[in-house]
């Protein structure tokens, strides 16, 4: 296969690291452009790609750039990993909200967390889609950014770009479920559908059987991931990915972070310690590319992470072979209850014009119910990063259900626009309101 792809935030090393060992193991006639706006961060991602290029003796070729308007041209697959503000900003969104008592594992969905970050994404996301639109129309165009839902529905919103998220989460939870179903994951059927991070198992079948009356009982003498695994009794579905992310769906359960004897985001799931192993890895990365010593044999083994399937993807549908996949992409009807322009995460089939919608059974009123909200607050966050508007993404807040008060949610958000004003321009141009 030729193809010409171009990966936007290349600066986040692990992703460009798995993305490059598993484009080498299929040996495509590639060019492969590195965009990112941190010249340092870029410098290290093109190094380590040449080095593992040129340890493998691949006819895949490299350039590099921090416009990627330079390299957009006649791309045939765009792959974007923007993480604006890096892991600072990301901490900033977790770590300000605790002043008021609202703790998140993670802060890159939803919450206040997620709130923010959204606000910093969309402009830069919408951005990249016009660009796209404008320079290789034709590319296949994935997403990988959190907040996934906000970032996808803003790009087709805004610019009507044929964007698809994804995320490896519900792949992984496949695999965890099939594991404590003690059976092999070839012989795990599902169905899972929903909102990105809030994606419910609404279907798990070995060999045929319906799995939930076992899954049922497996979940009465769970320690571990316990919310998850309660939400299976009560809603008959297993939601992914994991209480790291389905906590923060639910934080009406979780005031002051409390989780069973632990506080979220501090002693249990601590974002401070996923930004030390994300700074780690990148120093790691970083002296492998610059280090003369050759790489370990194990460096270009398949591994696991938010890459693992885009490729796969491409190449399914480049032979347009039918296979299933797990993507986001708009409702358009699927789920009735739900707005159709809502972007849901769910089976997807791969053909040669892209990923298509498949049909899912229909959700009980209980677990739409959980979604819908959710959705309404997507669609009034997009607003807010759109129109620059203080006050919409003070409803957002108040939506999201985080905050105690309407006064927190007021002096939250202006603590939130303060620290991140360098990359909210939408906010302080006279039109916020």
């Amino acid at each position: 296969m030729r193809e010409k792809i171009v990966l936007i935030g290349a600066g986040s090393a692990m992703f460009t690291r798995g993305l490059v060992a598993d484009l080498l193991g299929r040996g495509w006639d590639t060019e492969l452009a590195l965009v990112d706006t941190d010249p340092r961060a870029l410098a290290v991602a093109a190094g380590l790609t040449r080095k593992m290029i040129a340890v493998k003796g691949a006819r895949a070729r490299v350039t590099a750039s921090t416009n990627r308007r330079t390299v957009l041209r006649d791309a045939t697959a765009v792959i974007c990993t923007v993480g604006v503000g890096g892991r600072k900003a990301w901490l900033k969104d977790v770590t300000i909200p605790r002043k008021y008592g609202i703790y998140q594992p993670v802060g890159d969905s939803v919450m206040p967390g997620g709130t923010s970050r959204a606000l910093r994404m969309i402009p830069a996301m919408v951005g990249v889609a016009r660009d796209v639109l404008a320079l290789c129309p034709k590319a296949l165009f994935f997403n990988y950014g959190n907040p996934m839902a906000p970032v996808c529905r803003a790009i087709r919103k805004a610019t009507g770009a044929p964007v698809t998220g994804l995320c490896h989460g519900v792949n992984d939870v496949a695999h965890t479920l099939a594991f404590e179903l003690g059976v092999d994951f070839q012989d795990l059927r599902y169905t899972a559908i929903g909102m990105n991070h809030c994606t419910w198992f609404v279907d798990v079948r070995v060999k045929g059987h319906d799995a939930m009356p076992r899954m049922r009982r497996i979940a009465a003498h769970k320690r571990y991931d316990w919310f998850s695994w309660q939400c299976v009794t009560l809603f008959g579905a297993f939601p992914a990915c994991m209480d790291r992310h389905v906590t923060e769906f639910f934080p009406q359960f979780f005031r002051e972070g409390t989780y069973k004897k632990h506080r979220l985001g501090v002693t249990e799931y601590s974002l401070e310690r996923t930004i030390g192993w994300g700074d780690k890895i990148f120093a790691d990365m970083k002296r492998d590319a610059a280090g003369n010593k050759p790489l370990p044999a194990d460096y270009f083994d398949r591994i696991g992470g938010e890459h693992e399937q885009v490729l796969d993807i491409v190449e399914s549908i480049r032979r347009g072979d039918g296979k299933t996949y797990s993507a986001n992409l708009p409702n358009n009807g699927r789920v009735p209850a739900l707005p159709r322009d809502a972007i849901l995460e769910g089976p997807c089939v791969a053909t040669r014009s892209g990923l298509r919608a498949a049909s899912v059974p229909p959700l009980s009123s209980g677990l739409a119910g959980t979604l819908a909200t959710r959705l309404q607050w997507v669609e009034t966050v997009v607003e807010a990063a759109l129109e620059g508007s203080r006050t919409k993404f003070v409803q957002a807040l108040v939506l999201d259900g985080a905050c105690p008060s309407l006064a927190v949610a007021h002096r939250l958000a202006d603590d939130l626009l303060r620290a991140q004003r360098a990359y909210l321009p939408q906010f302080h141009h006279g039109r916020s309101s």
